[in-house]
């Protein structure tokens, strides 16, 4: 028997199967993963395939040297995933393969953690016999066969908590035939204990998306063809409930034997939507995200690829879980951007999990108060199938939205953050015991200081970004590189000592919060107050728990979070992403303001928001008054057709990086011109729009300069054809030059 083999190795030289001979007696098999010689090294390597027959002369077989586990780490459909990403996005097989097994166990560098533990032997008439056979002195030996008398396998480290220092005694037991002592495995959980909960009863609207959903299901499982529209997208409001639909999808998946993944965008919503999981489903729920450590990471692969676990929680990564038999892919706030990644290979989650549930035959169902405009483009040309839910559970109003032209509170005198209106909502709030969160999708207590005499900014030595100042510290942060600096007395430039920091972040806001109401508790929660492991939950859990009135935090307090107590949300300045340089910045406004003023009055009493804007008119800002999605969308849809813009057209770029501007402008400068001779020697020249090379909007990060390539195509089978070419230019050319290639990427800085 022969092996086909992937060596795990991310070169393009060696892209290929390579044949190896399976030792006599070896149990291996497609996804596999294998230890082999490979040149004067030994290597890992991935099975793809075995065969009885080779090619390869004799004289040049190796044998494949051992398994590097008792189980296949892949599963067939991964590695036909695998195989198409190879060729979406021109990336090696084993840096696909790599995205579908934790990191740490490439090398080893992860183990099965193990335990000592003791079992007895001895049963009914034998065990009272040898327990009077002891000497009365023996108590401790007679406590430990006493509690071990259950038969069950104890830990090592319960017992010491019965006995002191047990293990003379195991050993003396052990060596009598009394017990036996041993070491199991131990699995690393990463889930706390949460009480069970029943499921709920579904609304009427929740109960109409889900007949869609199980009418999908049942043409699933009759093995519908390719035809079978098996995406969903559910557009309810905020508060209408979406979650309780994910979890009723995902019981009536698991009831048919099925496994289920739900994708959330950020770790502070994977924690609450953990709970929610675990509460309904127990063990049967996983979960995956980057602040795992490697071994819970590991041991929760593991569950999952074991079939132990067949729900599983998790960030982007997540979409490549190895469950089996796959029923249903649910992302929850799927218009986020951080379902894309920006490492190569540049994938987008979303477009992944379509690709497993055509392959798996599942379903997928996007869910979001304010989807993305290209997914409910698709919904709304019949691609996916529109559910919606246009009233919150219960009943329960959308909350009242007053928006504060902060141009007329300057001219009435009020140089303060906080408007009128919000002062006197915020006081109301905290006297009335209910609680409120103010938003402000900027961290730090200012974003820049700069010279009132000759008006320099700050500036990273290392980033082409000014530095912001932080006053819990009292240092400036570069918030690309993480670089810090000591705050100025005197301006770098000029010298002058009239250098201040300008404007304003969640640190400034929770300042002014405790000026305005002395006393007050309040929670901060952003980049810099997350940075441990559980640090996301412990403020969440600590602000339901009513530990603070005030929750102050940047886009991550404002996404999916539930709150029963919060009455009050204040926007701060809800039009920060207005004026961004991109062509998403209404998109990104709209779905902000309405995903924070969704927090507000969830429960038994009525919401207030108040939005602090310096363009009132704008028409993401009036439709997010309403939470009006079809009219913000029509708006949006015909400015983008317009104006030709995504996704009517695709913005795709290179970018380069290099050690030094001139070698990074003149390798997108080069690129420019290859793609421009590509589209005409392909006669494709009709499809681009346009295409330059210029230096990135971020001219260096981290001392890394960069370049780009920007082009805009039409929206067409020839452009994808184009992109698709240019994804193989992509990759690190030696150790100074990295070219990127990015298609409609979250960000263009």
């Amino acid at each position: 028997m022969f092996a086909q083999v992937i060596v795990d190795i991310n070169a393009a030289e060696i892209d290929r199967v390579f044949d190896y001979r399976v030792p006599d007696g070896m149990k291996i098999g497609p996804g596999w993963r294998v230890k082999i010689p490979f040149g004067p090294r030994e290597k890992e390597g991935y099975v793809l395939s075995l065969s009885e027959k080779t090619e390869v002369p004799a004289d040049r077989l190796r044998d494949i040297i051992a398994p590097l586990e008792d189980y296949p780490a892949l599963t067939g459909p991964l590695i036909e995933l695998a195989r198409e990403m190879c060729g979406t996005f021109r990336c090696t097989m084993s840096t696909a393969l790599r995205l579908m097994i934790p990191a740490q166990m490439r090398g080893g560098r992860v183990k099965i953690k193990k335990e000592p533990a003791a079992r007895i032997l001895l049963k009914g008439d034998e065990l009272n016999q040898y327990l009077n056979s002891l000497n009365k002195r023996a108590v401790r030996k007679r406590i430990l066969l006493t509690y071990l008398s259950d038969g069950e396998e104890h830990p090592l480290s319960d017992i010491r908590a019965v006995v002191r220092d047990p293990v003379p005694l195991l050993r003396e037991l052990s060596e009598e035939g009394a017990c036996s002592v041993f070491e199991r495995e131990v699995m690393r959980k990463p889930l706390s204990f949460v009480q069970a909960q029943p499921d709920k009863v579904p609304t009427e609207e929740q109960l109409e998306a889900l007949e869609e959903l199980e009418a999908a299901l049942d043409a699933c499982d009759r093995g519908a063809d390719e035809r079978l529209r098996r995406c969903f997208l559910l557009n309810g409001v905020t508060g209408s409930g979406k979650t309780e639909v994910y979890m009723h999808l995902a019981r009536r998946c698991l009831d048919r034997g099925k496994s289920v993944i739900v994708l959330v965008p950020e770790i502070a919503l994977t924690a609450q939507m953990v709970d929610w999981f675990e509460g309904r489903f127990g063990a049967l729920a996983a979960v995956l995200h980057s602040r795992l450590t490697p071994g819970e990471r590991y041991d929760e692969w593991r569950r999952i690829r074991r079939g132990e676990a067949r729900l599983v929680i998790g960030a982007r990564s997540a979409v490549f879980a190895p469950v089996e038999n796959l029923g249903a892919v649910i992302v929850d706030e799927e218009h986020e951007p951080s379902f894309f990644s920006e490492s190569f290979p540049q994938y987008d989650a979303r477009q992944i999990a379509l690709s497993r549930a055509r392959r798996e035959n599942a379903v997928v169902l996007l869910g979001s108060a304010t989807p993305s405009i290209y997914s409910f483009a698709m919904a709304r040309r019949g691609d996916y199938v529109l559910l919606e839910m246009r009233r919150r559970v219960n009943g329960r109003p959308l909350p009242q939205v007053d928006v504060v032209d902060m141009r007329r509170e300057l001219a009435l005198g009020n140089r303060s953050i906080f408007s009128e209106t919000l002062k006197e909502k915020l006081r109301r709030t905290v006297s009335a015991g209910q609680q409120a969160i103010l938003f402000l999708n900027r961290r730090g207590y200012a974003p820049s200081v700069t010279c009132r005499l000759c008006g320099e900014t700050v500036r990273c030595r290392r980033c082409d970004v000014a530095m912001a100042y932080h006053r819990s510290d009292g240092l400036l942060h570069c918030h690309y590189c993480g670089a810090e600096d000591p705050m100025p007395v005197r301006c770098p430039s000029c010298g002058s000592s009239s250098i201040r920091a300008v404007g304003i972040g969640t640190e400034r806001v929770e300042e002014e919060v405790r000026k305005l109401c002395p006393g007050v508790r309040t929670i901060r929660m952003d980049m810099d107050t997350t940075q441990g492991k559980n640090a996301h939950q412990e403020l969440i859990n600590a602000f339901r728990s009513r530990q603070a009135q005030v929750l102050i935090g940047t886009q991550m307090v404002a996404k999916g979070l539930d709150f029963p107590q919060v009455t009050l949300v204040g926007a701060v300045l809800a039009d920060l992403s207005l004026t961004m340089p991109d062509y998403r910045a209404a998109e990104r406004t709209f779905q902000l303001l309405v995903q924070v003023a969704g927090r507000a009055g969830r429960a038994g009493e009525p919401g207030s928001v108040v939005i602090q804007t310096y363009q009132p008119d704008h028409y993401a800002v009036q439709a997010s008054v309403s939470q009006d999605y079809r009219a913000y969308f029509e708006n949006e849809f015909a400015r983008r057709r317009q104006q030709l813009y995504p996704p009517f057209t695709v913005i795709a770029r290179f970018l380069v990086e290099a050690d030094d501007g001139a070698t990074a402008r003149r390798r997108a400068e080069e690129l420019a011109n290859r793609a421009k001779e590509y589209f005409e020697q392909e006669k494709l020249r009709k499809r681009l729009l346009f295409i330059r090379a210029d230096e990135a909007p971020i001219s260096y990060i981290d001392s890394r300069f960069r370049a780009q390539a920007l082009m805009k195509l039409l929206s067409h089978p020839d452009s994808e054809r184009a992109l698709a070419e240019f994804a193989g230019w992509a990759g690190r050319e030696d150790a100074n030059v990295l070219i990127n290639f990015e298609v409609n990427p979250p960000s263009l800085a």
